[in-house]
């Protein structure tokens, strides 16, 4: 398959630079309107797709992130790898502010999203027992390491559904007895939504500031987490040219089973599916019903 990268740019990451033919567009998406416009372009000849979760204007709350709409876009733009670029705050000592971490586990504490593109009418279950992509996940590694970022690979984020930060005894409660290592407030249920989607997805956390447990830093403030972005972002970018300068234009279907994730887990039989339900999956079950 040919490879086309889309990059979900959290907070402090409105844009990407250097991209060659960049054209802001409309996808239009039948679960509704996207955070923005998805930049298209191309980087050291890999396809681009970025799309500003907050919107570049930063003026959507996690909550009301419209995630099955984004993912849905990026699935009609033919995107086969997602990197998700989401500021964090650290549970973990090891893990300070200004790193980056691959987090590759999530307890999903959110409760007002839709969190599936199944349901009644069309009802599906996929794994979700490793829900990053270990491929991509390494790719973003070997490219960190390439420019000397200080940059960790595993690791649990725990999704909270916000928009307010911790309280101590939640933060304690995370990191000391769930052994969390990172918290924010996005990459769920956009996870689980790209494996429907049978998207490659990596998580690309920058940690901002050591949540509210550290007797050092006993709350969270927006204007240090502002700083941290700021300094950060760049490094997130040149992260994402290094990795397009080696990764290969081609590839097979991923070998940890992200793109076929639909196979055998649609339980619902064709003909007893509903039609308006059927129709507006379209693109989500290009594979498994083309």
């Amino acid at each position: 398959m040919k490879v086309k990268i889309g990059i979900i740019g959290g907070s402090g990451v409105y844009n990407l630079d250097g991209l060659e033919n960049p054209n802001w567009i409309r996808v239009k998406s039948p679960w509704g309107k996207t955070s923005d416009d998805i930049l298209t372009g191309n980087l050291n000849d890999i396809e681009l797709a970025f799309l500003p979760r907050h919107s570049r204007n930063h003026n959507i709350s996690p909550s009301d992130i419209p995630y099955q709409a984004n993912i849905d876009a990026l699935k009609r733009l033919e995107v086969t790898d997602i990197i998700s670029v989401s500021a964090c705050g650290s549970l973990n000592e090891n893990y300070k502010p200004g790193d980056f971490v691959l987090v590759d586990q999530y307890i999903d504490r959110t409760f007002k999203r839709e969190k599936s593109f199944f349901g009644a009418g069309c009802v599906a279950h996929v794994s979700m027992a490793h829900p990053t992509c270990e491929r991509l996940s390494n790719l973003l590694f070997e490219a960190g390491k390439k420019i000397n970022l200080n940059i960790y690979k595993g690791g649990t984020y725990l999704t909270m559904e916000g928009p307010q930060f911790s309280t101590l005894a939640e933060s304690l409660l995370y990191k000391n007895v769930w052994n969390c290592d990172v918290i924010g407030m996005t990459n769920m249920p956009e996870a689980k939504l790209a494996r429907e989607a049978e998207i490659c997805y990596a998580s690309l956390s920058m940690v901002t500031d050591f949540d509210c447990w550290h007797p050092d830093h006993d709350k969270v403030e927006v204007s240090d987490i502002i700083r941290v972005l700021t300094q950060n972002s760049s490094n997130a970018q040149s992260l994402i040219k290094e990795l397009t300068s080696n990764i290969s234009k081609e590839r097979e279907l991923c070998e940890y089973g992200c793109n076929t994730a639909l196979d055998n887990a649609i339980i619902t039989p064709l003909q007893h599916r509903d039609e308006a339900l059927q129709t507006k999956l379209d693109a989500i079950l290009k594979r498994v019903t083309s």
